[in-house]
């Protein structure tokens, strides 16, 4: 039986729920990187990236490929498409998007 639409919606953007998952896919918009450069521009431990970039993988969001001994993540068209969407998006809610910062959400009491 397939999955209703609005469920594999849910579950895209319960993956994609995770800051480290997040700040990769912003990295990967540009082009295509080796591990060492998103770890270096990430400054997580190498084992949480790569956890976090097996799940991305696992869910079809990126790939990666093999080039001698370095490991180079891509990033699919549709995905920085949906990246390109969200920043329109934050950038109408919040002017500091720009910069990469927007505010924390507002908790009414």
């Amino acid at each position: 039986m397939p999955v209703p639409l609005y469920q594999a919606k849910a579950e895209l953007f319960r993956m994609l729920g995770h800051p480290v998952r997040i700040r990769v896919l912003e990295l990967l918009q540009d082009g295509p990187m080796p591990v060492r450069e998103l770890l270096a521009a990430i400054e997580v431990e190498r084992s949480n990236l790569s956890q976090q970039l097996a799940i991305l993988r696992r869910a079809g969001i990126v790939t990666s490929n093999r080039e001698k001994d370095t490991v180079v993540y891509s990033l699919s068209a549709d995905v920085a498409d949906l990246m390109r969407a969200s920043r329109r998006v934050l950038s109408g809610l919040v002017g500091d998007v720009a910069a990469g910062h927007v505010p924390g959400p507002r908790l009414s009491p």
